[in-house]
């Protein structure tokens, strides 16, 4: 009965980012407008008669087996739907690691969506949420699709009809952030409801005002390669940047393709950073 197929995962930025309290359950109470973008983990997923579930990523120095995000992902979805399969997990990682650009929550939200298709389970969208919740808080994102503003721990998600039609340009200087540590050192500086801070931006003025990270203080001051990095992209013609989620990923914005591909270009001839040109998905 063996099905196989490869999905595609995508990266994220976030393009706001509010920390508004830590709550009891350890978890911080986050709002966040938060945005897929054209930059892709393959993800194949093999099922087959029998039990087990097994990962594979090759190059990429990060957990496998059972202690994967995504083996995690195909664990939950074969118990909450009560079956037993084999299923072969293989990731061709592109997206950076411990970047800030959500891969592995990404990897195991296709996981759920993927194994769920191939297996016929027939599980919602809600449900697997849910149960990408319990994974991750960037996890039910990815399943959710498109452009969205988040709250909660990042779980409770409210669509965004449209975003001015941008480009983006990553840099990551290749260093890996833990997002725990990010966190921990943390003060808290965001106020106010989150009715207040919710924002939907139709125009690029109003997306550039938007930029904001409260995380990114916290990172700059161990990494300061993130600021030089802000610096170096408006030099190069972005109109506004920002670091996405924990870093040190940061992202430029510019208002075109060819003004991205220029900065692009001079970025990868004078540094030894990684540089992406990536557009959004809706």
């Amino acid at each position: 009965m063996k099905r196989e197929k490869t999905y595609r995962a995508p990266a994220k930025i976030n393009t706001c980012l509010h920390v508004l309290g830590k709550r009891p359950d350890g978890y911080h109470e986050l709002a966040m407008l938060m945005q897929p973008i054209s930059l892709y983990d393959e993800v194949e997923i093999a099922c087959d008669e029998g039990s087990g579930i097994e990962v594979i990523c090759p190059g990429v120095e990060m957990p496998e087996g059972a202690d994967n995000i995504a083996a995690r992902a195909a664990a939950e979805l074969l118990r909450f739907a009560g079956v037993e399969y084999a299923v072969r997990i293989r990731i061709e990682k592109n997206i950076p690691v411990a970047a800030g650009l959500g891969g592995g929550s990404s990897d195991a939200a296709t996981v759920l969506i993927g194994l769920n298709e191939l297996l016929r389970l027939d599980v919602d969208r809600r449900e697997l949420m849910r149960i990408g919740a319990s994974l991750g808080a960037d996890v039910p994102f990815f399943i959710f699709g498109g452009p969205a503003w988040a709250t909660g721990i990042g779980d409770r998600l409210e669509k965004v009809a449209s975003m001015p039609d941008l480009w983006y340009v990553l840099v990551n200087p290749g260093v890996a952030v833990s997002t725990a540590w990010v966190y921990g050192n943390l003060r808290l500086t965001s106020s106010g409801d989150v009715d207040k801070l919710r924002r939907f931006p139709e125009t690029t003025e109003e997306f550039v005002r938007l930029l904001h990270n409260d995380l990114e203080p916290v990172t700059m001051s161990r990494y300061p390669v993130v600021g030089e990095i802000k610096q170096r992209l408006i030099e190069c013609g972005a109109i506004g940047s920002l670091m996405s989620g924990s870093g040190p990923t940061v992202f430029g914005v510019f208002t075109s393709e060819e003004a991205a591909r220029n900065a692009y270009r001079r970025l990868e001839a004078e540094t030894d950073w990684r540089v992406l040109t990536v557009s959004p998905l809706d």
